[in-house]
């Protein structure tokens, strides 16, 4: 996907346009035909970047774990940081564990915790984040950088306009996300009125395993599992 950037003509575009369409639907139909044999699984995100000793690494392995045990499998971005903690997790409570990975100048490399076949690569975000949305029964967002907001708030909106089903968004860790609930709360919603109040029940903000847990059960105890769409 990655080229040497250089001028292009009008021309140029158009054909690599056309033979970006084929590419595009490629990861489209390799992504559907895979995933939908996965069975039911929420998705973990957070950082790259995040250091197997640190302290949000370690509760995402937790997290994962019990995920798994609780009947689950875990999809992550397959790379490493919060990724790897996800994945390893999952690997370890021998549940499902899947990476959607992404091909990117630094940071991005497969993780060796996923499941042999449910490692996918992809070329293009907006693919990679329609299987995430599409087959994940839940989000948990760990700590993390602009990809990891672009992530969230790309599935509150899907919930906020109707676009995709309700399921639960769980953002774990407390001290990181206050600032940013804080200002959607005062900002968004109280000083601008660009937010409902109800949109502010989408997002649960906690910091154990246990009610990561406790969230995900309550929500799904009577539900039946399918894909968003």
């Amino acid at each position: 996907m990655r080229q040497e950037l250089h001028p292009k003509g009008w021309n140029e575009i158009k054909t690599n346009d056309s033979w970006a369409i084929f590419k595009i639907m490629g990861e489209f139909v390799s992504g559907f035909e895979k995933m939908s044999k996965i069975g039911p699984c929420v998705t973990i995100f957070g950082s790259a970047r995040t250091k197997p000793t640190d302290t949000y690494y370690l509760l995402a392995e937790k997290i994962a774990k019990r995920i798994v045990e609780s009947g689950y499998g875990v999809i992550t971005g397959g790379g490493p940081g919060i990724m790897e903690a996800g994945n390893k997790g999952a690997h370890l409570g021998g549940g499902t564990s899947v990476g959607l990975n992404i091909e990117l100048p630094f940071e991005q490399h497969d993780n060796p915790y996923i499941d042999s076949d449910k490692s996918l690569d992809f070329d293009y975000f907006f693919v990679r984040k329609v299987m995430f949305v599409k087959y994940s029964q839940g989000f948990v967002v760990m700590p993390g950088g602009f990809g990891t907001l672009d992530e969230l708030f790309e599935a509150v909106t899907l919930i906020q306009t109707h676009k995709i089903e309700k399921f639960p968004i769980i953002l774990v860790g407390t001290e990181f996300w206050k600032g940013l609930f804080e200002w959607i709360k005062k900002t968004l919603l109280n000083e601008f009125g660009n937010i409902s109040e109800k949109d502010l029940d989408l997002i649960h903000v906690v910091d154990t395993e246990n009610e990561v847990i406790g969230i995900l059960d309550a929500f799904y105890k009577e539900s039946d599992f399918s894909p968003n769409f």
